[in-house]
């Protein structure tokens, strides 16, 4: 199959060897789990538990709010010991909101599970519904509610679904051993979700890094019409989701667009995977596939883990470390965030823990620019990050909005080929930030703006009311002394 060239991306040392030949070892049961509300792009989902219930794994623990949100489920069996705020899986540390749970070891699942013996019998909305229910998120990192992205062919005129397989962040391998471990199961998601999305061509991409990943999943495939795996190049960011899907067909998704505008939807193979459970088995998303891995690791390892683990238990089952990591990471070391502490807990978007050395980070002082735009050439987007970071840097954050900010994909291209060591996607994702936080306070304003102009509202409609009322009563009173005047009057003829 032909692919296309795309600009710019890097070739960082990949170092998957420390981990890819590690097959997917469950994790044994943590003493607590820690599970927030919020594990999703969109609106916190809502605790449907109290402290002290008994639940059983799959049960609700909180439900899904507005649109854009996701259910929570329980992930073993157990009493709920809390809910209340715990350190987040964020850079910021800041405290969510968490339902803590301790597991009664015995690991029983809900009697309200609904697998289905053939899910291409069932109506689109209903596996999308099923998806939705399953609480299952993107989960190469993005999480965002898959179901959304299944309900898109009611909006769009769909004709391919792409699977990301690329796994382009260095050290990660827990989506090649899932490939490589579950190819059948994966296929199925994957059939799965072309059938909720109403697609007839289904394209598979894997880095050519992954050999015996591309292997198993094209013989897993070889049965069914449609479903074609491509070995894509090695090179970084080529996981990218419009970058991906220019690779592979050719078609350029525009500026501040989607995917599904030029007929393309795109999901994570480990969401695949979920999908399968969530349709065949009736499971709801409570496990995820994690790599452990770093220099400072001592035994690096592809985990099995339920949502809400501790990451330092995962580092313990690892052997723990063999020197002081120099930086911890959640996720991958282009992309991924720092870790506040090893208390907070694995989320549905959780792909690596890495613990890296000195050595590996190769940490050095910020230097001055010195013109060479090798960011530039390293920017997939197409991008002038420098220009970006200078004006981010004296707080003009429109003037970055006018040169691309919102189409930069936070890759760090730009930062890794950087010699002077500027920071370049960290001055980048605190314009973001910034111009979250403004558009959080604009909506603020114009909330409480709507909400004074109803209290008003509301005011005026009860004064007339009252208005109303006085002037019924005193025609009532006018209207009973007028009959009291005629009785009066009659009685008086009478006489």
């Amino acid at each position: 199959m032909k692919l296309f060239r795309i600009r710019g991306g890097v070739h960082p040392d990949d170092r998957k060897t420390l981990s890819a030949s590690q097959p997917i070892v469950t994790l044994p049961m943590p003493e607590l789990l820690h599970i927030p509300v919020q594990q999703h792009i969109g609106a916190a989902a809502q605790p449907a538990v109290r402290r002290g219930q008994i639940v059983r794994k799959g049960d609700l623990l909180a439900r899904n709010q507005g649109a854009i949100s996701a259910p929570v489920h329980a992930p073993t069996s157990g009493r709920i010991m809390g809910i209340g705020n715990f350190p987040a899986n964020h850079p910021s540390g800041l405290s969510v909101r968490t339902i803590t749970l301790k597991p009664d070891g015995e690991d029983r699942w809900t009697d309200k599970l609904t697998p289905c013996d053939d899910p291409f019998a069932l109506e689109p909305a209903e596996v999308a519904q099923r998806v939705a229910d399953a609480g299952i998120v993107g989960m190469g990192g993005a999480t965002f509610p898959s179901a959304v992205k299944l309900n898109l062919r009611d909006r769009y005129r769909l004709h391919t679904l792409v699977i990301n397989g690329a796994e382009c962040e260095p050290y990660l391998t827990c989506d090649d051993r899932l490939m490589q471990e579950n190819a059948a199961e994966v296929i199925d998601g994957i059939r799965i979700m072309a059938h909720a999305l109403g697609v007839s061509r289904t394209l598979i991409g894997i880095e050519n890094n992954k050999p015996d990943a591309q292997r198993l999943m094209r013989e897993a495939a070889q049965a069914f019409d449609g479903v074609e795996v491509v070995g894509l190049p090695t090179r970084y960011p080529m996981g990218s989701e419009k970058h991906l899907v220019q690779t592979l067909t050719g078609r350029e998704t525009p500026a501040r667009a989607l995917t599904a505008d030029i007929g393309i939807v795109v999901h994570n193979v480990a969401t695949a995977y979920a999908v399968h459970e969530a349709l065949r088995l009736g499971y709801p998303l409570v496990e995820r596939t994690v790599t452990v891995s770093g220099g400072a690791v001592k035994n690096p390892a592809n985990l099995r883990v339920l949502i809400g683990t501790p990451v330092s238990s995962l580092l313990d089952y690892c052997g723990g470390t063999v020197e002081e990591p120099a930086r911890m990471i959640s996720g991958g070391p282009m992309m991924g965030q720092p870790l506040p502490s090893t208390r907070v807990p694995i989320v549905k978007g959780s792909n690596g823990v890495l613990a890296l050395t000195g050595k590996e980070t190769a940490s050095r002082p910020e230097g001055a620019c010195i013109r060479c735009a090798s960011c530039v050439n390293a920017c997939p987007c197409g991008l002038l990050p420098l220009e970006m970071a200078a004006r981010a840097k004296v707080g003009d954050l429109d003037g970055t909005v006018k040169i691309g900010l919102m189409d930069c994909v936070a890759c760090g291209s730009c930062s890794y080929v950087c010699p002077s060591n500027i920071p370049l996607v960290q001055y980048f994702n605190y314009a973001k930030g910034e111009l979250a936080a403004r558009q959080r306070s604009k909506h603020k304003q114009l909330e409480t703006k709507r909400l004074a102009e109803q209290r008003t509202a509301r005011m005026e409609e009860q004064k007339r009311k009252k208005r109303e009322q006085m002037e019924k009563r005193k025609r009532e009173a006018a209207e009973a002394k007028r009959k009291k005047a005629a009785a009066a009057a009659q009685t008086e003829a009478n006489a």
